[in-house]
């Protein structure tokens, strides 16, 4: 851990602009081990700060930190480094069609440095076993649902033995029991793997059960940064708003 950049993940000031401001002055932090939600209403730059994060954007202005590095100047080849200790699970899940589950599974495994050809078997039934997939070893992305495809992209993510976890609305499109048990296997790695992680997500039961602290964002301003327990207690109006229009919906 870097004595300057304590926090696992940081936005400094962060701004950034498309046709429109997106963020704007953003600033919030993820520490080692925690989870933190980012909520708010389409287009207010939840999935603009994944992108970020993970080096397929730039800032316009402000610091990125990940990994207790400042990434915000760093090259391709840099960023790459920083991808094998930070992974992304997509909303599409991002699976390779042509490949099995076991198969998309073995081909995160073989990108690690201490990959052992001898156990690779064992390693990916361990993974099935642990999204609670064992049975669709065989099956290929187009047999599953969204909600599996998700958990297959979860499985794939941590075979890579990351140090961060992002997920971009992991329950989006899943009906209720799906959702459920995607945010019982969020919270079961974080307790088993002790995996720093961002959630965006619009769903409220989803930040509820599985974030330790929540950033609200509105017109690319962060609003709310705190504990979830405060969030009902904030009195900004768009955060009341929010709040209620995503239960009563």
């Amino acid at each position: 851990m870097s004595e300057r950049f304590p926090h696992y993940i940081e936005f400094r000031h962060v701004y950034k602009t498309f046709d429109r401001p997106v963020l704007a002055d953003s600033n919030f932090h993820v520490r080692p081990g925690e989870t933190v939600a980012i909520i708010g209403r389409s287009g207010v730059g939840k999935s603009v700060s994944l992108g970020l994060i993970m080096g397929f954007l730039r800032p316009d202005q402000g610091r990125i930190i990940v990994s207790h590095q400042d990434v915000t100047d760093f090259s391709e080849g840099e960023m790459r480094n920083i991808r094998k200790k930070v992974t992304m699970v997509f909303q599409s899940g991002a699976l390779f069609d042509s490949l099995t589950v076991a198969e998309n599974i073995l081909f995160s495994l073989e990108l690690r440095d201490d990959y052992d050809e001898a156990n690779k078997e064992d390693v990916v039934r361990g993974l099935l076993g642990m999204v609670d997939l064992e049975d669709y070893a065989e099956a290929y992305p187009t047999d599953l649902s969204t909600g599996y495809k998700r958990a297959v992209a979860i499985a794939r993510a941590i075979a890579a033995q990351p140090e961060c976890v992002l997920y971009d609305e992991p329950t989006t499109m899943v009906d209720p029991i799906m959702s459920d048990h995607l945010g019982n296997l969020m919270l079961r790695l974080k307790q088993q793997l002790r995996l720093t992680s961002i959630v965006v997500t619009h769903d409220l039961d989803l930040m509820y059960k599985v974030a330790d602290r929540v950033v609200v964002l509105h017109q690319g301003q962060v609003i709310y940064f705190g504990p979830v327990a405060g969030l009902e207690e904030c009195p900004h109006p768009h955060v009341r708003e929010f709040l209620i229009n995503q239960t009563v919906g």
